[in-house]
């Protein structure tokens, strides 16, 4: 009979430090998503009317065009003050790739004295987005991918040096953009700035034009989970638009309405989550208009109200996000 093997004490202290860390580990929560929406001027006119929402949002997103040329250095002032309060970050739309500023030197020259007005009236920017500059060489400049990432790569690069501190991140399109082209854009994009001595990608964003999937048969959410895939496999936050895809369309119909927004960005929540996905950020967004014309939604707050805006964000992110727990995300 063999003999028995008795632990020492120090290795019974071992085993059970060993199994009480596994057990910590194990239990700890994972980081929750973020959680982004458009920053309609309303939020700040009427902040008492969005309470229960508000701490469920880490931050907004603005087009840096449309609030520089729309507010006044008062109206700016008020309004970061209160995002600064409320401990919501300010995130940008810019453009890095455009008709009007071809080359990324041009796209930074002709943003950044926006940036910097901005941050004089006491905006911490938190991350800029890039609209669609492989989108915008591709068809509205007709020019190759590789220039797209030169000129996107020059436009990171002059960021990182002047803003080190505001992260940095691209929007593309779905399914006007395959999957292939999604892996070889970030893979061709992160290389040219690891070439230049410039830190790739903080987050990578896809706006997703899920109406097609229907109408025109291409396309299908178990793609758009095969980019969040990549990214994940690359530590790139993935980052998704929710949106009303097929509102245009019905609208044209003339059967649309608040509802219908409303609708739609839950048959997206749904969809998205049936095919796996889980994004790092959720991007909750409208630049749309109804027939009349109009905003969509009409009303932005309450968010005690049917179908505004901030309920409809509320309403979502009780469903899809505050349950759930993911990897850690977009931090912007």
């Amino acid at each position: 009979m063999p003999p028995t093997i008795r632990p020492s004490v120090c290795t019974l202290c071992f085993l059970l430090l060993m199994a009480a860390l596994t057990l910590s580990f194990a239990q700890a929560p994972a980081a929750r998503p973020q959680v982004c929406i458009s920053g309609f001027y309303d939020l700040y006119l009427h902040p008492d009317e969005w309470q229960k929402t508000r701490p469920m949002i880490d931050s907004v997103i603005v087009a840096d065009h449309s609030i520089n040329a729309r507010d006044t250095d008062a109206q700016l002032k008020t309004m970061f003050d209160d995002l600064n309060s409320w401990n919501i970050k300010f995130t940008l739309e810019v453009g890095a790739v455009k008709p009007w500023g071809p080359t990324g030197a041009k796209c930074f020259a002709a943003n950044s004295p926006k940036w910097d007005r901005f941050q004089r009236l006491g905006a911490h920017i938190s991350a800029i987005a890039m609209d669609e500059p492989l989108v915008c060489a591709r068809y509205n400049l007709k020019l190759s991918d590789d220039y797209a990432v030169q000129e996107t790569a020059a436009f990171v690069a002059l960021v990182r040096q002047h803003y080190p501190e505001i992260l940095v991140g691209d929007i593309e399109t779905y399914p006007s953009t395959s999957v292939e082209d999604h892996v070889k854009w970030i893979t061709a994009l992160n290389t040219r700035l690891a070439s230049l001595g410039v830190r790739g990608l903080d987050f990578y964003r896809i706006d997703t034009n899920w109406a097609v999937f229907t109408l025109a048969n291409k396309g299908t959410w178990r793609d758009v989970v095969k980019i969040e895939k990549y990214c994940r496999s690359i530590k790139l936050p993935f980052s998704l638009i929710y949106w009303a895809a097929e509102y245009p369309g019905i609208d044209r119909l003339h059967l649309a309405a608040d509802d219908t927004w409303y609708e739609a960005i839950f048959q997206e929540g749904y969809d998205y989550a049936l095919c796996g996905g889980a994004p790092d950020e959720y991007c909750i967004e409208s630049w749309l208009h109804n027939h009349a014309p109009g905003p969509t939604p009409v009303n932005v707050v309450p968010d005690t109200g049917d179908f505004t805006f901030t309920r409809s964000v509320h309403d979502f992110v009780d469903k899809f996000v505050a349950a759930r727990t993911a990897t850690p995300g977009a931090q912007h």
